[in-house]
């Protein structure tokens, strides 16, 4: 148990009911000086003024001797649990950006192949033509569609980031 965390928490607790030390050191019968070592983390409450306090400040009385709102640690665990969410979809656009940059590179290797084609005497037959054209239609078309695959990766990160940050 941290008395520091603790006495701050006790301190913001006051403070969101508008209290000063005197009238709160009044509510539980004891001295201001007291209220302000607790707050200061010196010293610690009496079960009993501690079971009261909970009651008072409407908070578990775990909370109290944790020095913070239950939320405040589900909103740490939620955190988390979004770096989890961003960690896990990082991987997964990391495969998805492999796959476009492989169709990308297709695209490239038939637009090379293309231009090798053109310039080498393959004679008039239909299965050179049928080639040339074939590698011709690949090449700009996977080109194209990894283009799209990594626009469409790219989108889809946007939009998860802008989701994680509640736009």
């Amino acid at each position: 148990m941290d008395q520091q965390k603790m006495g701050a928490f006790l301190k913001k607790l006051r403070n969101e009911k508008n209290l000063t030390q005197e009238q709160l050191a009044e509510k539980f019968g004891v001295s201001r000086r007291s209220v302000s070592r607790w707050e200061g983390g010196h010293n610690l409450p009496d079960i009993d003024i501690l079971l009261e306090m909970s009651d008072f400040y409407e908070v578990e009385l775990k909370e109290l001797l944790n020095g913070e709102r239950k939320n405040e640690q589900m909103e740490n665990k939620e955190k988390e649990m979004a770096l989890m969410v961003t960690d896990y979809n990082i991987e997964k656009n990391m495969t998805d950006a492999k796959i476009a940059i492989g169709f990308f590179i297709a695209g490239l290797l038939g637009a090379v192949v293309s231009i090798l084609l053109r310039n080498v005497d393959l004679g008039r037959t239909f299965m050179a033509g049928l080639l040339v054209g074939i590698i011709e239609g690949i090449g700009p078309g996977a080109m194209v569609v990894g283009l799209f695959y990594a626009y469409r990766n790219f989108k889809s990160l946007r939009e998860t980031k802008d989701r994680l940050l509640n736009r």
